[in-house]
């Protein structure tokens, strides 16, 4: 029996394999850096941070749901978990990484995939042009009160990721600067902040091993507010990433899948001594929209190389100048930014709802430093100008028959909590006749809240005397409402 379909396409395409292997040294080149700066704000030995974006990357590419998307740690992880290793030591943070992961598995076989779908167009604006904006202020340190040589370096080499694919798109742009620039500084004993200045790389590879913490009911108490912490911060950026490369590659990818990678990815991490991690979206920018990865071997390569350049060639990473990383990262925030959204044309027709939405996204997402904050306040946002929108909707018209004996009530539109609360107030009790026919076959009744205002309705017609009837129910309204009324208020 053949088995068809377990081998790529690509593997017989040499173009994408080399498009693939330097995209993976690129990412990695710039994940050396970002791991150790995201160690120190954990309060970490570097090693833990770059043990943690080796296993994330090689782990995820296997288990994860979107191609191309690397995971690695992460500075919202790091924030997360810091207070922990701080009060309790690395035992505590590493065990709290592995329940993390458990916590992720659970959550994504439950469906919190789904819950995307929720996530409005003007959210995902907003969080990409935030994403870009964090991007670019984390570079902006490494710009500030240093030698002056940098800056001639640095638009060196931002003038090369511009550049040089004019010339040539046979090798990543990224890789051209970072080696152009490494030489020039090399050779020329420029001193300017290298690699080797954020902290020591790790000269082996690590070994796994279980967490040193007292196995007890205590420690899970201890561990458990942070690593449910970790888990939804973790979810939401890898969730909203993937979504982001969907949209990049015009692709679809299993959120459903990737959510338990993920958690699959920390708790490996977890047991080789890393911090744990999520989808990186500065790097993944890098893979797949600066370098034009499309395939689960970038991903792979991108840890594999980590280790490699960390454990084999040391000394000549530590020589590489922070101002080439800073230059890439400068042009994938440029690239990253959705100026389309600021245009004076698009804020001219788009819905001041929308543009809020967007804005408030921005500045949540800025002022907290954490993606999924203001992921979480922008769509609440946008939910509250949905509903208010919405409530203005459900109206009601009456006719009276020509004899006056009966009166029908049309009502058209959505009636919810929003709009049910105003429902009540547009029926004339006091000069009706006897008979009211309120007819629903224009709306749809959608909760608890809009049976209780038609209960209401009935209520006070019958306190006058009248009769009530209500027809026209579609077949989800009329089991709705022939569950909850007369059965939502205790007299």
């Amino acid at each position: 029996m053949r088995l068809r379909g377990l081998k790529p396409e690509w593997l017989n395409n040499p173009k994408v394999w080399r498009t693939e292997i330097l995209a993976g040294l690129v990412v990695a080149l710039a994940l050396i850096p970002e791991a150790i700066s995201f160690s120190i704000i954990a309060g970490v030995d570097p090693a833990v941070g770059l043990f943690a974006s080796f296993t994330m990357a090689v782990v995820i590419s296997i288990v994860g749901g979107r191609r191309a998307m690397i995971s690695a740690a992460t500075g919202a992880v790091a924030l997360v978990i810091a207070p922990l290793n701080r009060e309790h030591g690395l035992g505590y943070l590493i065990s709290a990484v592995i329940l993390a992961g458990v916590i992720q598995i659970v959550l994504g076989s439950l469906g919190v995939a789904k819950l995307m779908r929720f996530v409005p167009r003007s959210v995902m604006v907003g969080f990409v042009n935030a994403l870009a904006i964090l991007i670019f202020m984390t570079q902006v340190p490494e710009m500030y009160d240093v030698p002056w040589a940098v800056y001639p370096l640095l638009v060196g080499g931002l003038a090369l990721v511009v550049f040089f694919p004019r010339l040539t798109k046979a090798v990543p742009a990224p890789l051209v600067s970072i080696v152009i620039l490494t030489a020039i500084t090399v050779a020329a004993g420029i001193a300017v902040p290298t690699v080797g200045d954020k902290g020591e790389l790790p000269s082996s590879l690590p070994v796994p091993g279980l967490p040193d913490v007292p196995f007890t009911l205590d420690t899970l108490a201890t561990i458990a507010p942070y690593a449910f912490a970790m888990a939804l911060v973790g979810l939401m950026e890898s969730l909203m990433t993937a979504k982001l490369v969907d949209d990049i590659t015009d692709t679809h990818s299993s959120k459903t899948r990737e959510s338990i990678g993920q958690g699959i990815a920390n708790i490996v991490t977890g047991f080789f001594g890393g911090m744990g991690g999520c989808a990186m979206i500065g790097q993944t920018m890098i893979n797949v929209k600066v370098s034009g990865a499309r395939t689960r071997l970038s991903t792979f390569l991108a840890g594999a190389f980590l280790m490699v350049l960390c454990i084999a060639f040391g000394p000549v990473v530590s020589d590489i100048p922070m101002a080439a990383l800073v230059a890439v990262m400068v042009m994938v925030s440029f690239a990253t930014f959705d100026w389309h959204s600021i245009a004076p044309k698009t804020l001219k027709r788009m819905p001041a709802g929308e543009i809020a939405v967007m804005v408030i996204t921005v500045l949540v997402v800025v002022a907290t430093d954490n993606l999924a904050i203001g992921v979480v306040v922008g769509s609440v946002t946008a939910m509250v100008i949905f509903a208010r929108r919405v409530a203005h909707l459900a109206r009601v018209t009456s006719v009276t028959d020509p004899d006056g004996t009966t009166v029908v009530y049309s009502v058209t539109g959505e009636l919810f909590f929003a709009s049910s609360n105003d429902l009540v107030g547009q029926f004339d009790y006091n000069d009706a006749p006897d008979r009211i026919v309120i007819d629903l076959s224009a709306a749809h009744i959608w909760d608890a809240s809009s049976v209780a205002a038609l209960d209401a309705i009935e209520t006070k017609y019958k306190q006058r005397g009248k009769t009530v009837e209500i027809v026209g129910l579609n077949a989800p309204s009329a089991d709705l409402h022939g569950k909850l009324t007369g059965e939502l208020t205790s007299h």
